[in-house]
């Protein structure tokens, strides 16, 4: 069996893209390349590892248990390089990080700009993801440490505080919905809607949340900030859903109102998950523990 580190690579990242093409786009190969690595690994070891759809691809069992090994190999080949990176001088390592929005936009930036700093031979890989979709990312060991709803069960994941949040309904001052104090998301669905990419893992907790309740979410503009969704929002194009953070902060620059929204959701306590601190990375522990100290 003749499968090196960078074949492994390339089978995580496709797995856990769904897709070759994007698989190999996380891998820096062209797709010809990737397919045909690919295939020389299910031609080595006699048996399909991938079962390929019109929707992407899924591992069959064999691909389930390469996945697994491949997994842990790449991680001690992390730590070994981490470790030797220390007598070089030059780069120790690369820790993976999965967030959802209101962690990854309000907080993380300044968070990691501190740690990164302070660690300037260390590289963080900072991916979107819905925070039930990371705890079971974090459980299969596809990153180290992600952050989280505090409402979301981490199963048996260790778990830290990290901070705390709500999420918010902003209008124009004039807008009629300015009067209320509190107001639920039932009510507010019947209004157009600014929000951000439909990619982004608040833009589809907020269409699921809708989808229960039997009504669509009326998006007229999508936007790549929450600063732009509230600047639109100004602007009379529709309403938003921001994290209170963010709302106060501009409605001191921008005319718009904070109504607080009654959903029990509404609520954020954000929390740091690992599969293990003990078993992390020197570097990621060091993150965990930078995260811990800016509660």
């Amino acid at each position: 069996m003749r499968f090196d580190l960078a074949d492994l690579s390339l089978f995580r990242h496709v797995v856990e893209a769904g897709t070759i093409t994007h698989g190999a786009e996380r891998a820096h190969l062209a797709l010809a390349a990737a397919s045909t690595r690919i295939r020389n690994m299910e031609d080595v070891l006699g048996v399909p590892l991938l079962t390929r759809g019109r929707q992407g691809v899924t591992p069959t069992q064999a691909g389930r248990t390469l996945l697994q090994h491949a997994r842990a190999i790449l991680r001690q080949a992390e730590r070994l390089h981490e470790d030797l990176g220390a007598y070089g001088g030059g780069f120790a390592g690369q820790i993976r990080v999965l967030s959802n929005t209101n962690a990854l936009t309000e907080f993380l930036p300044e968070a990691l700009s501190s740690f990164l700093a302070a660690h300037p031979n260390v590289s963080v890989d900072l991916e979107e993801r819905l925070s039930d979709e990371i705890v079971g990312l974090i459980a299969e060991g596809v990153a180290d440490l992600g952050i989280v709803a505090g409402t979301v069960d981490a199963g048996g994941l260790e778990t830290y505080p990290f901070r705390r949040d709500r999420f918010v309904l902003v209008v124009g001052r004039d807008h009629p919905l300015a009067k209320r104090a509190k107001i639920s998301f039932e009510e507010v669905l019947d209004h157009d809607f600014v929000g951000l990419d439909r990619a982004s893992a608040l833009q589809r907790f907020l269409a699921t949340k809708a989808a229960r309740i039997g009504r669509p979410l009326r998006l007229r503009v999508q936007l790549r900030s929450f600063d732009a969704v509230c600047r639109l929002v100004e602007c009379k194009v529709g309403i938003g859903i921001v994290p209170e953070t963010t709302a106060r902060r501009v409605a001191k620059t921008m005319a718009i109102k904070v109504v607080a929204l009654s959903d029990p959701w509404a609520a954020r306590d954000l929390t740091i998950c690992v599969k293990s601190r003990d078993d992390l990375p020197t570097y990621a522990r060091q993150l965990v523990e930078h995260l811990r100290a800016k509660t």
